[in-house]
């Protein structure tokens, strides 16, 4: 992988990958938006949005701490998000009467996380190829679930 130096996130490089950061978290959110999931797209968007800020900035301070000679591991910041946006999406899990619920939510939350990580490393076609497997598990195995799967295997997470 060739990290870019300081240099070469211009503005129009830096909202491409911010801006694919968020559109992606904007769509995942609407999929939970549209059935009524607290965590919609607002904060989806800005999970994403946060991880790639956290990703482009990490690229970036690891280009300059290489061209004073020093060293650095930028693949530490990714470790520490996503032990931090585990804590976001632990947080949406409820448990009712023996019931798990919203597990869906909190992978789907912790999914534009890891969707921003990559954005914010420029790696788009990782981004597209996660994103339409997510619309796959989230649509169509959605509907599978509701469709021909019996009740008890339905959650209210759907």
């Amino acid at each position: 992988m060739t990290i870019p130096d300081e240099t070469s996130f211009g503005i129009a490089d830096l909202m491409l990958r911010l801006g694919a950061a968020t559109l992606c978290g904007l769509m995942i959110g609407f999929e939970r938006e549209v059935r009524g999931k607290d965590a919609g797209l607002r904060t989806h968007a800005l999970v994403a949005l946060s991880s790639a800020v956290i990703t482009v900035s990490a690229l970036s301070l690891y280009a300059a701490v290489r061209a004073d000679g020093g060293d650095a591991d930028p693949l530490r910041v990714i470790q520490g998000l996503a032990q931090a946006i585990g804590f976001i999406a632990a947080g949406a899990i409820i448990v009712m009467r023996g019931d798990v619920r919203n597990l869906t939510t909190a992978a789907s939350v912790w999914l534009s996380a890891a969707l921003g990580i990559a954005a914010g490393a420029a790696q788009y076609r990782l981004v597209a190829a996660a994103l339409v497997l997510a619309f796959a598990v989230l649509i169509l195995v959605g509907l599978l679930k509701r469709h021909i799967l019996p009740d008890k295997h339905r959650s209210d997470d759907d």
